[in-house]
């Protein structure tokens, strides 16, 4: 009789990291684990959580469009749900975003972005430009293409063969200043290299790929609102796409509904999944511009965006984020978002002030604490200690090496959200 099969968990050593949490149920921010341990979840479960675990409004909206259609190919076909999503994210995105194309999550979402920004120049007769800027620290997933314009890191060294070249320029990391200045007296001159680069080689680009306002798995960087205008002018001066990869950003997570709001930008194709249904389902949507979809409104069948996912469109989640974005409609999430905002602001304060901080950054309800040491990054020897440290006083934060943030649901309390800081003070002053 063959062995049973072992499931292997992602991000995950099995000879090095503790055996994985069976959870049984999970309500609200609390995960119920097997023999009734209780751990809040203050990561969102990856990011993708806002409305809290088993929303009924989103769970009854899936179980009504299960019993009616679970799916339908979208290839010369649509469906009610799918027109419904793009009807209600036209609301929220800007107006110059006029197309979206379906996908399967934020990886794939990205791939579709970049694939129309080069193919549209091919399509326009200029397929000469076809390279792409991407960031220093960026991350943008874990296919292929969205690996080639994510920093070298330990998610993507052992693939460097297959990633493809691309030209990559400073980020605004103002803890660590790539050109050796401080935030209070500096004129963004980090912007300076990609305005330089765009000035040289614009005939030759396509795009530039961003993590507006906030640089996640890099370790929760916050960029000034600055940086994003400038590389927005310079795109726009030079004849470059600007894509803005908003696939943690989008839905709430920086205090707008999307990152580019707060600093009054539009990119020309914009990324989203994640929160996209409430944390249910998966789903990737790429927006674009009328501008970039019209180089494939052609008579000549090669101009075709030649892609598609078997699940695109997929009726399920689209009735999951129309039922999140009706959430938005009709409960004062952003009244939520502004509270959590108010304490974590308020405990960042509080933990800056120890020795063990080197910074703290928040971005709406965003908060993160990078702690001095000598291995600084992904691989940081404090990352499992932390890790085990808040599994074993029930809060679920998974730091990025030496850097802790909390991305909670939006629905967590002040006294739990209150809980889970005091569990990282308690941790900074313990484990340090």
């Amino acid at each position: 009789m063959s062995s049973p099969l072992k499931i292997w968990h992602p991000f995950t050593n099995s000879a090095l990291d503790p055996a994985p949490i069976e959870v049984e149920r999970a309500e609200g921010v609390w995960l119920s684990a097997k023999g009734g341990r209780k751990i809040i979840d203050a990561v969102s479960s990856w990011w993708v959580n806002i409305h809290g675990h088993a929303n009924p409004r989103i769970a009854e909206a899936i179980a009504q469009q299960a019993r009616k259609m679970e799916h339908v190919i979208l290839a010369g076909f649509t469906h009610e749900p799918a027109e419904e999503l793009a009807a209600r994210l036209r609301k929220w995105v800007a107006p110059e975003l006029t197309h979206l194309f379906f996908s399967d999550d934020g990886s794939t979402a990205v791939e579709v972005a970049l694939k129309l920004a080069v193919q549209h120049f091919s399509n326009s007769g200029r397929p000469e430009k076809r390279e792409i800027v991407a960031l220093e620290h960026g991350y943008h997933g874990d296919t292929a293409g969205a690996m080639s314009v994510s920093d070298d890191s330990p998610f993507t060294d052992p693939f460097c063969t297959m990633r493809y070249a691309v030209h990559r320029v400073h980020s605004a990391y103002c803890y660590r200043c790539p050109v050796g200045l401080r935030r209070e007296t500096c004129h963004i001159e980090c912007v300076g290299q990609i305005e330089t680069l765009l000035e040289e080689r614009g005939d030759k680009i396509a795009a530039v790929i961003v993590e507006p306002l906030l640089q996640a798995a890099g370790g929760m960087i916050v960029h000034p609102v600055e940086f994003l205008k400038r590389v927005r002018e310079a795109c726009s001066k030079h004849d470059v796409l600007l894509i803005a990869d908003e696939v943690l950003t989008g839905f709430g997570r920086t205090g707008k509904m999307f990152a580019c709001d707060l600093a009054g930008v539009t990119p020309d194709l914009m990324c989203l999944s994640k929160a996209i249904t409430g944390g249910f389902l998966p789903m990737g949507v790429t927006l674009c511009s009328d501008r970039v979809e019209m180089a494939f409104r052609s008579e000549n069948r090669l101009h075709t965006f030649y892609h598609g996912h078997s699940y695109t469109g997929n009726a399920l989640a689209c009735a999951a984020a129309n039922a999140s974005l009706q959430i938005f409609d009709e409960e004062p999430v952003f009244d939520r978002i502004a509270a959590i905002a108010e304490i974590t602001s308020g405990r960042l304060a509080q933990l800056k002030e120890l020795t063990p901080v080197g910074e703290v950054r928040q971005i709406g309800t965003i908060g993160a604490i990078e702690l001095r040491t000598d291995d600084a990054g992904y691989l940081s020897a404090m990352r499992p200690k932390l890790y085990q440290f808040f599994l074993e006083r029930g809060v679920l934060l998974r730091p990025l090496g030496n850097v802790v943030y909390v991305l909670p649901p939006y629905v967590i309390s002040p006294g739990e959200l209150n809980h889970v800081y005091d569990v990282i003070l308690d941790a900074i002053q313990t484990v340090f």
